[in-house]
């Protein structure tokens, strides 16, 4: 049997409708549901509006699986070849040194694009493309543990919320997909990406104390136990998560799906699929719309993490381990390796 020919989109644009190829557009990327790309390129255009609410105007990097979710998987960081004229670059710095430049979406043309690029999950920085050395926006990424669920990181999040209240910030929720919880808050762009991750790590403290029998901020897995770890090393520059919207490559092609608050306890990570999400999306809108007009300030956090150091002698925590040896930093070695050392 031969393949189906490609079909071309009428993709909505800022100056009217684009046009954008997708090439095998019968390839099934989740066989279990049999969800083809094409039926991935028309979810991505039927959220758009909130898709490009979250996502836009930011760095992105691509997971991409050219044959489906059951096979080979990447990273896209450098931009591919064939990038369309209507897809804009920005220079970005890694924590090597090194520079190159990654892919932004302008528009839902571009999200298209990389579907047909065999994307399915959209990595986007926390920071806007005209300056990605400060964040506007905290992520902090709730993991619970084996012997946990996503219940347990539910509870998590609305101790979470309040903790994060209390310093001046506004949060907002999504499922990650998985079994997590997302919690993020838009922030003034006044501090650098250094400074941001110390007040992410000074909430996770002050979370953990709240509940150091529900959440645990320890780096090594040997050390977390039965609880939901808060990752708070997403904020390191070029570390990334699923984007809100953006669909994840697990059986039954979920979504990390924007929840609002009071319906948090109320849902589960399979109510939302790229087969049920633009339903949802269309009958209850995007429970993030007002995101972009809350933003915090940081200090709140900062004054967590300052009293942290000044006060309790807590310092720097571990950095992801292919970042070079940072100031402050713990040894990098196995707790229970170093012990036996």
């Amino acid at each position: 049997m031969s393949p189906a020919k490609a079909q071309v989109l009428q993709v909505p644009g800022p100056e009217g409708e684009r046009e954008v190829r997708v090439s095998s557009p019968d390839r099934v990327l989740w066989p279990q549901e049999g969800i083809t790309k094409l039926d991935l390129a028309q979810y991505v255009v039927d959220v758009a509006e909130p898709f490009l609410r979250a996502n836009g105007d930011r760095p992105v990097a691509l997971q991409r699986f050219p044959t489906g979710i059951d096979g080979e998987e990447f990273f896209s960081k450098n931009p591919p070849r064939g990038v369309p004229d209507y897809t804009r670059t920005t220079m970005c710095t890694y924590p090597s040194g090194r520079r190159h430049p990654q892919l932004v979406i302008d528009e839902i043309a571009s999200a298209v694009w990389m579907v047909q690029m065999n994307t399915i999950t959209f990595h986007p920085w926390p920071m806007r493309a005209d300056d990605n050395d400060r964040p506007d926006e905290v992520r902090i990424d709730l993991d619970p543990q084996p012997g946990r669920g996503f219940a347990d990181a539910v509870e998590a999040a609305l101790l979470l919320r309040e903790v994060m209240t209390d310093v001046g910030l506004t949060p907002w929720v999504k499922t990650s997909g998985n079994r997590g919880v997302h919690v993020y808050a838009r922030i003034e762009r006044d501090r650098e990406i250094l400074d941001v991750r110390h007040g992410v790590i000074g909430i996770a403290r002050e979370l953990e104390r709240r509940d150091p029998d529900l959440v645990t901020t320890a780096w090594w897995k040997e050390e977390r136990g039965e609880r939901v770890f808060v990752d708070f090393n997403q904020m390191s520059r070029d570390r990334t998560i699923a984007g809100a919207y953006s669909p994840r490559p697990l059986p039954g092609a979920p979504v990390s799906m924007p929840v609002s608050w009071d319906r948090l306890r109320d849902v589960a990570p399979g109510d939302f699929t790229v087969r049920t999400v633009p339903g949802i999306v269309a009958d209850e809108g995007d429970a993030w719309a007002g995101a972009d007009d809350a933003a915090g300030s940081i200090d709140g956090a900062m004054a967590l993490w300052d009293k942290d150091v000044q006060e309790r002698g807590l310092g720097e925590l571990s950095f992801p381990p292919d970042y070079p040896k940072m100031p402050g930093e713990p040894l990098r070695v196995q707790p229970s390796r170093k012990r036996k050392d």
